[in-house]
């Protein structure tokens, strides 16, 4: 379904991101995945997925990754801004340099990202920009206000490109995912843990329950809902934000 295409996938050597790559690479997608640590992309490369060190906080690297990543494979045809960081704490507890690093991950690196891409898709007649934001860009997440804040800026980001673009051969669209079963899961049942003073199993429940269908997600099922937007008979799913949360938000 995806011959021909090259795709790029932030934060592509593990959990949602890794899924994503994979189910794209499946279809015949070449994909560049990309993140900070080469050795964990080397780990996953197969034949389809391409590793490029790449840090999406710093613009200069987004730049040239994404240049060197287009020099090899053709023009970004599939954008999917993955990499992020989900770090709870209160605001009286946020410093500046806390809420900067959220903001840099999550929001930044995904402008950085979209930004590079656009610059080679646009000269083709055929793309998709999937972003993946989170329940938390459509309602506020308890303890997580920085976390919250880059999610929904992510969200309208998506929401704005797809005005700009209407009509064109472009679709820009959100993944809305609950609570997934990948490591961030895992440190995040740490955190939570330590903070409320609970046990790691109580930690994982309080997390479980927030999904409407009483389970983690599967980053798989995420990844479906990404190989949709980018195959036949979505052409008019546009700025939309798709929840995948067990039930509604």
């Amino acid at each position: 379904m995806l011959s021909g295409t090259h795709a790029i996938v932030t934060g592509g050597g593990t959990g949602i991101g890794l899924a994503i790559a994979r189910a794209l690479a499946n279809q015949g997608a070449q994909v560049t995945i990309t993140g900070r640590r080469l050795e964990v992309l080397q780990e996953v490369a197969t034949p389809g997925l391409h590793p490029l060190a790449m840090d999406v906080t710093e613009e200069a690297q987004v730049t040239e990754g994404i240049a060197q990543a287009v020099e090899a494979r053709g023009p970004v045809q599939i954008c999917v801004p993955n990499a992020g960081i989900a770090e709870g704490r209160s605001v009286p507890k946020s410093d500046t340099e806390f809420w900067r690093r959220v903001m840099a991950t999550n929001l930044d690196g995904a402008f950085w990202t979209i930004r590079e891409s656009l610059s080679s898709m646009l000269g083709t007649d055929w793309g998709r920009v999937v972003a993946v934001s989170s329940i938390a860009g459509l309602r506020g997440l308890k303890g997580a206000s920085a976390y919250t804040a880059s999610k929904h800026g992510l969200i309208g980001l998506i929401r704005g490109l797809s005005e700009d673009y209407m009509g064109k051969p472009f679709t820009f669209n959100a993944l809305c995912p609950g609570y997934v079963d990948t490591p961030i899961v895992t440190r995040n049942v740490e955190a939570i843990s330590s903070r409320a003073g609970v046990s790691e199993d109580k930690a994982r429940e309080m997390m479980v329950s927030q999904n409407r269908h009483q389970r983690l997600i599967a980053p798989e099922e995420v990844a479906q809902a990404a190989l949709w937007l980018c195959g036949p008979g979505s052409e008019s799913v546009n700025g939309q934000c798709i929840e995948i949360a067990g039930g509604q938000v």
